[in-house]
């Protein structure tokens, strides 16, 4: 079974590795949604793999560090693309989440980045 919980954070942040005059090389912010999945079996007790208010507790000092932050100044993410924000936050969770299987990232209504811990 597989059960996630969903955030959203705004952020600014430009990509200093992408051509002149590319428009992401230049300071702009995004409303992102991070979704962070965890699967595992049900605990016949309770119903559930794990608590969403655990989940949340989990991610919220993550959250703190992204949202309303200028990205590129956070140790990590000098370059925060998408797929390399989504990295930052499976290895920030993953010690304290072992369930994780995945984290979704959106940073528009049409692009985002799904990471599975490869």
């Amino acid at each position: 079974m597989e059960i996630f919980k969903e955030f959203t954070f705004e952020a600014a942040h430009k990509l200093p590795h992408v051509p002149t005059g590319h428009k992401c090389g230049r300071l702009h912010g995004h409303s992102f949604q991070i979704a962070i999945h965890i699967s595992g079996e049900v605990d016949p007790h309770t119903g559930w793999i794990r608590d969403f208010a655990e989940l949340k507790a989990v991610f919220k000092p993550i959250y703190d560090q992204l949202d309303h932050h200028y990205l590129n100044d956070i140790p990590g993410l000098e370059n925060p693309t998408s797929e390399v924000i989504a990295k930052w936050i499976w290895q920030q969770l993953k010690p304290q989440l072992p369930e994780l299987c995945q984290i979704t990232i959106r940073e528009t209504c049409t692009s985002g980045c799904i990471y599975r811990g490869e």
